[in-house]
This record gives C-alpha cells, structure tokens and sequence, in this order.
C-alpha cells in the first residue's frame, strides 16, 4: 500500500479503478450548449487518492471507450491500460493509451476520452505532492486572468443586447457571444453584433463566435461588415477542416481569427496553425489531450508568435483545468472563458463555483486542481 501524507513524494502509487461518469439535467434543450450534460472521469488509487477530469464530446462514445474491455492490443478500453499503473508517470501513460487505441484514437472522441483521464492523473499527481497542478506544468506566468463572460447569441438582436447590458453589470470586461441565429441572414448578422456593441458600450471587449456557419467568401465580407464594432476576434466561422479556407480569412481580415476548439492533438493544430494561419489557438483541456497535450500544443504555438486562449462551455472542471493551463505558459492574451449561459445550471452542481472576484479569476493554489467535488451533486444528477 502506498503512502500518502499530503505532501512530498509518494512511492509505488497505483491506479485501482477508472470510473466514467455521464450526468445530465432533466431537461436538455436542442441548441449548442455543452454544458447541459458532462462527462467527468473518476480514477482511485491504492492510497485512497482520487482525481477528476472531464471530457467535452459525445459523453457515452467517450464513456464506452474509457470503460470498453479490452478487443486486441491496438483498440483497448482506456481504463483497462490504466489499471495498476503508477499515475504520477503522466507522459507515459499517455503515450500507452494512444497506442493502445490508435485504431480508433488517433483523432476526435478517443483523444477527447484522454483527455479527461490526463486531467484526472494530473490532479492526483498534485495531491499526492501536495501542489497544485501549474507549479507540477512550471508555471507562474500569472496568478489570475481576466474572464470573459462566455454566452449563446439571443434569440433577437434585442435580446443579445439585453444580455450584453446584464454581463456589464455583473462586472465583466469582455463578453462573447456565439452561434444560433448568426448566419441565418446578412442583415440579422450584422444586427447581432451591432446590438452586443450596444449593449456592452465602447470599453469592454466584444468576442464574436460565428458557429461554424459560412463559407471563406461569406466570412471575409461578414469581417470587414463587423470591423466597425471593433470585435476583439472573430471565432470559427468556417467549418474546421477548411483550413485553405481559415488561410485566405485571416489575409484578407483586419480582425483577430481565432480557432482551435474543433481540434484533438498536436498534430491537427500544426496544420490549423500552419495551413489555416489564424491568429488565435483556442485550446480546450477537456478535447485536446489533457495537460500533457496541451503544453505541446501552447509550445507549438509560441515557437509560431501565436497567442494561445482556452475554450470551455461545460463544468468549473474544466474552468479549473484552463487556469492551470494558462498559468503555465507564457503566450496568453490573459484571457479565460467563463460560461454564464444563463439556461444551464449543471455546472453549479456537481463542484464547488469558481468566481470572478474584483474582474479577475485566480489560478488555483491547492493541490491538484484545487476543486472541490460535490459528490451528492454528482450523484443527483448521474444517469450512467
């Protein structure tokens, strides 16, 4: 059995089970609204250490290739690899479970599985070490970021104005707002963005997220109609695999292109980055691989002089999980997203609230994640 006081080192460690969890509220709307439901990711160790993580995709695709049995040497359950390893060896593992799944896992959801898993070896990691997460990365680029208040466009231009003028109030100094109804009509998406403008006033800052809605041509004359309002950037627009698409976009546009979220591993970045030359990487720790992805993907990044933001519409999980992040690297615009969608309440729930104090949040000092996990919430709310 091994040793665990706390803090310092902890000798042969072992993981004795991983636990795929799907929660959902009652009710789900039909919009883009991930935080409805979530995937969190449960692994216990011999010393009674436990870590969380989460997973943004189709939850029950990543639970059956967390908890599926093993198949053949290259497409294995997750969890199965996992069992009786020493989960402070982040690295390695992660390269075992790629190749234990490479059949499958080379790209999308499996990558996405990973990544909840590498979030929750990580968090034991801190506190069998008793640190937190960004001290294990090197980090301490920061100790806080400006949240941005992360919200679905309204269902008017009005409303969207409406909305805009409540986060203001709420103290936020930058707000996006993002898919449905843009690209429903030129004059409805210029609508949009002139009432967001409105609503926030001149000083704070305006993200726009098209939602994947246009072609290259349609984005190009939507960017120069928005220039006007001065948007600090303007969000996946195009279809994510149009990356010839992102190059002429971001020559042709004034604006910030920003874009990443759609992407899982290093090596679909490199080409976002490199054939879709966007000026933003917006990385999700809950998609991309976890933390021992996502400090490759931030160093791919900086060697290209290109900022790096998070993405994340789901849980404080994964809030938690971008502030560790960011404190970690040293090419950030300062920037987290934070949801408020005002219609999803899971995330209030199932862990302790992260919470903007004085227009800033602060990175996590406790070890691990430093979150605290409701675990009757989770249990309320469990449905596989």
């Amino acid at each position: 059995m091994a040793s665990h006081k706390g803090t310092g080192l902890t000798s042969d460690l072992k993981i004795t089970s991983v636990e795929a969890m799907y929660l959902r509220l009652p009710q789900v709307k039909e919009q883009c609204d991930s935080g409805q439901d979530a995937l969190v990711v449960k692994i216990t160790t011999d010393a009674g250490i436990t870590g969380y993580g989460e997973v943004d995709s189709n939850p029950m695709g990543a639970k059956g290739i967390i908890e599926g049995p093993f198949s053949h040497t290259a497409t294995t359950g997750l969890g199965h690899v996992l069992i009786g390893e020493d989960p402070l060896q982040t690295e390695y593992l992660w390269h075992k479970m790629y190749r234990a799944n490479i059949y499958g896992g080379r790209r999308g959801v499996a990558i996405h599985a990973m990544s909840g898993i590498d979030l929750a070896l990580w968090d034991i990691k801190g506190k069998a070490l008793g640190l937190p997460v960004w001290k294990l990365l090197g980090g301490g680029f920061t100790k806080s970021l400006r949240p941005y208040a992360s919200s679905l466009f309204g269902e008017t231009p009005a409303e969207t104005g409406d909305r805009a003028r409540r986060f203001v109030d709420q103290g936020f100094t930058a707000v996006k707002f993002g898919w449905d109804p843009m690209g429903r009509d030129e004059a409805t998406d210029i609508a949009l963005v002139r009432e967001a403008r409105a609503g926030l006033g001149t000083q704070p800052d305006l993200m726009i997220d098209a939602g994947l809605v246009f072609d290259a041509k349609t984005a190009i004359q939507r960017a120069k109609a928005f220039e006007q309002y001065n948007p600090f950037w303007f969000e996946e627009p195009l279809l994510p695999d149009d990356y010839h698409g992102y190059a002429k976009l971001s020559a042709a546009s004034s604006l910030r292109i920003a874009a990443g979220e759609e992407e899982s591993e290093r090596k679909s970045f490199i080409e976002l980055m490199d054939v879709g030359q966007v000026d933003v990487i917006q990385v999700d720790l809950t998609r991309c691989g976890g933390f021992t992805e996502a400090m490759k993907i931030a160093s791919l990044a900086a060697d290209r002089g290109i900022p790096v933001v998070n993405h994340g519409f789901t849980t404080y999980l994964n809030v938690a999980a971008a502030l560790h992040f960011l404190a970690s690297i040293p090419n950030t615009l300062g920037l987290l997203e934070f949801v408020v969608e005002e219609g999803t309440t899971l995330r209030h729930h199932i862990t302790e609230p992260i919470r903007a104090v004085d227009g800033r949040v602060a990175v996590p000092d406790a070890p691990g994640l430093g979150l605290g996990i409701d675990e009757k919430g989770i249990a309320k709310y469990r449905v596989g």
